[in-house]
């Protein structure tokens, strides 16, 4: 017990110590290392989830500066940033990469573990409305925030029924429906079996019926959805 407490705080300081900022040539060393092994760039390296979502829009996980190189010269335009705004090496490098390679950088905020609240998931649906496209949108892994926001373009706005926008919330995005993750379909499920009883847009369900903290508890009791 003791030494797993002693483990965990020496990844603590040493993740403290190589997430960074971009100051110094050493910082941007440690930044870069930070990126590489702490945010598992090592894994983007060879796999990158990169998929079309409909035309002129993509999902992926976490871009390196060289996919992001790659990316405009296929005409991408836009990076839309689903793990919000931080201080972190990771975000650092790309709005640095995005800002030398003329894309715009737009920064949201999902959860994959949670359920987001109403105005950030609002404020997703605005910008994809809105972006510039060819867009790309991204979070870590690619696997849950943005497998949520793709099945939200699919249904929001090209007016495709939840049963095949469910389909970018899969396996083969390395997305598993089992533990916290599961609140995300859980999510597509309340808003389908609430639009069979009574059409209403998801965009409108969100602004004028969805609460996170409900959908929470009804996901920890296991409530059908309804």
């Amino acid at each position: 017990m003791r030494l797993g407490r002693q483990l965990k705080d020496w990844e603590k300081r040493l993740r403290a110590y190589f997430n960074t900022d971009l100051s110094t040539p050493a910082h941007r060393r440690r930044a870069m290392i930070y990126t590489l092994w702490f945010d598992h760039e090592i894994i983007r390296r060879v796999w990158t989830n990169f998929y079309k979502v409909a035309p002129g829009v993509y999902r992926s996980n976490q871009p390196s500066r060289g996919r992001l190189e790659k990316m405009k010269a296929m005409g991408i335009r836009t990076v839309l940033n689903l793990r919000g705004v931080t201080k972190t090496a990771h975000y650092l490098l790309e709005k640095e990469a995005c800002e030398d390679l003329g894309l715009e950088l737009v920064d949201a905020q999902l959860l994959a573990r949670g359920a987001a609240v109403r105005e950030d998931i609002l404020h997703v649906i605005h910008l994809m409305k809105t972006l510039e496209k060819p867009f790309v949108m991204h979070c870590k892994s690619g696997a849950d925030r943005s497998g949520f926001a793709s099945a939200i373009y699919l249904i929001e706005v090209e007016g495709k029924p939840v049963s095949e926008a469910r389909k970018m919330l899969a396996p083969r995005f390395m997305h598993f429906r089992n533990g916290k993750v599961g609140i995300l379909d859980y999510t597509l499920d309340v808003y389908e079996a609430r639009n069979a009883r009574d059409p209403i847009g998801f965009e409108d369900w969100i602004a004028t019926e969805y609460d996170n903290e409900a959908m929470i508890r009804a996901f920890r009791a296991k409530e059908p959805p309804e």
